[in-house]
């Protein structure tokens, strides 16, 4: 162990963020993030049907490897160094500042692209919930004003509150879930558990196993977000890997227990036929099949409250991004400013919360289609964006060790494959981005290029600071520079 290094950091008029997060509280939101019983009824159906097949659920123990692979490296970083910064704060340590206020821009967008996601999504499956369940006919836009308002509420004030309401609501979307997994093994018996999907054949040849691991791995979006609460926790370098494990590990045995016992219901070999022609309704139909209809009514309204559960989730982590890139002058310096009572990114919460607001107004006035055209495009964009995030990310990693001559092999190694596995991943993503998406349109075909745009605006900006804002430039990550040497 080397003697830590004293450095200085340059003041800043936000100052820090407080909370009192735990393990368990940062774990949560982690989780709730990915959006469970979305995952459970959206993706899942769509792998079945033009994914990996019935061996989806190998798909999810493949993806829940490599994403530990990920986590050995991030782990290692959040035990130096701790920030709301998140991956911006990695990249600028390990592949220079103009590349970190790229990520920074970036991670702004993509967040909010998939926040954006959850909020049309709410609008439009509220309505058709209250539609089809009480007769009720409400514009999807009050539904997703009504989630905006309340989650702007909430991101606003203290983040344990949040971390207690997304508690309730994923405790609440689990429990039906595993409500309805019992139900299915206590009538079926060993046979909710076959065996032959994992046989190496079945996993090559059952319909598309780069599909698979594509759609198993989006499955986990919001992972990476334990590093944006270090500033919240009283122990970051050791809360953040302990939530960044524990999540990830959950969320894997979770979706591959539950898919399983799916193929199990349905049967290896109907699988696919079956999603394909039921897609989103294919859990609520073994729900009514296996449990029964009050259950499906009960999953159908955890359905929309995990939407909101993702968007209270994502609205913190982006707002944390928005506080970051404003504390450090990237964005206005009033943006960076933290609530002298709350503790919180109260500034950064409201721009937020007015981002959303607007996008509803623009969808409204446009005519635009809640779900086939802004869910949609949402998805393709932000998910593609966090993936990037995530592939700069491992880059960064590796790049630090490398320099700081650290002989960790074992987090080098994970890194690599990591990065290698990542990679792929976003081959896959832009080589199918129609089908990610659900839509062949040149418009939204052509989003994976406004993330480059966007990229190449921060490279470029960053680099306009070093020459004409230098005192900005060098305040960009400042708090990496309160990094432990291990």
């Amino acid at each position: 162990m080397t003697p830590t290094k004293a450095k200085t950091t340059l003041p800043t008029p936000a100052g820090d963020l407080r909370g009192t997060l735990t393990t368990p509280k940062i774990t949560v939101m982690v989780v709730a993030a990915a959006a469970p019983i979305s995952c459970i009824a959206g993706i899942i159906p769509l792998s079945f049907a033009i994914g990996s097949g019935a061996s989806t659920p190998a798909a999810f123990v493949i993806a829940g490897v490599v994403l530990l692979l990920f986590s050995v490296g991030y782990a290692a970083m959040s035990r130096r160094m701790s920030s709301a910064g998140g991956f911006y704060q990695y990249i600028a340590r390990g592949l220079g500042k103009p590349p970190a206020v790229a990520a920074s821009f970036v991670a702004i967008v993509a967040y909010n692209a998939v926040a954006l996601t959850c909020v049309a999504g709410i609008g439009y499956f509220g309505s058709v919930l209250l539609d089809s369940t009480f007769g009720w006919t409400v514009n999807w836009a009050v539904l997703s004003v009504v989630a905006v308002v309340l989650v702007g509420f909430l991101g606003y004030r203290e983040i344990d509150i949040a971390a207690r309401v997304l508690v309730f609501l994923l405790a609440a979307e689990v429990a039906m879930v595993v409500i309805l997994d019992v139900a299915i093994v206590f009538e079926k018996g060993a046979d909710a558990f076959p065996l032959s999907i994992f046989s190496p054949a079945n996993v090559v040849n059952t319909g598309s196993l780069g599909l698979g691991l594509m759609f198993a791995l989006l499955s986990f979006i919001g992972f990476e977000s334990a590093a944006l609460y270090g500033e919240e926790t009283r122990d970051p370098r050791k809360t953040v890997p302990r939530a960044t494990y524990l999540s990830v590990t959950a969320i894997s045995v979770f979706y591959f227990l539950s898919s399983w016992i799916a193929v199990g219901a349905i049967g290896p070999d109907h699988v696919q036929a079956v999603a394909s022609e039921q897609l989103v309704t294919t859990f609520f139909n073994l729900s009514d099949a296996y449990a029964s209809s009050m259950l499906t009514t009960v999953l159908e309204f955890t359905y929309l409250t995990s939407l909101l559960a993702s968007l209270l989730a994502l609205h913190n982590a982006s707002n944390r991004y928005l506080f970051v890139a404003g504390r450090e002058g990237l964005l206005p310096r009033w943006i960076g400013t933290v609530h002298p009572a709350h503790g919180t990114p109260s500034r950064a919460s409201l721009v937020q919360t007015t981002v959303n607001l607007i996008a509803v107004i623009v969808a409204v006035s446009g005519g635009l289609d809640p779900y086939l055209d802004v869910v949609t495009a949402m998805t393709g964009l932000g998910t593609l964006g966090v993936v990037l995030l995530q592939l700069a990310a491992s880059a960064a990693i590796g790049a630090y060790f490398v320099r700081r001559g650290e002989r960790l092999v074992g987090t080098l190694a994970a890194t690599a494959a990591a990065f290698v596995s990542l990679s792929l991943l976003v081959v896959l993503i832009v080589k199918n981005f129609d089908t990610l998406t659900g839509v062949s349109s040149p418009l939204i075909d052509a989003l994976p290029w406004v993330l480059v745009g966007i990229a190449f605006i921060g490279v470029i900006y960053g680099v306009w600071l070093e020459v004409n804002r230098p005192q900005v430039y060098a305040g960009i990550a400042t708090d990496a520079d309160n990094e432990e040497d291990q």
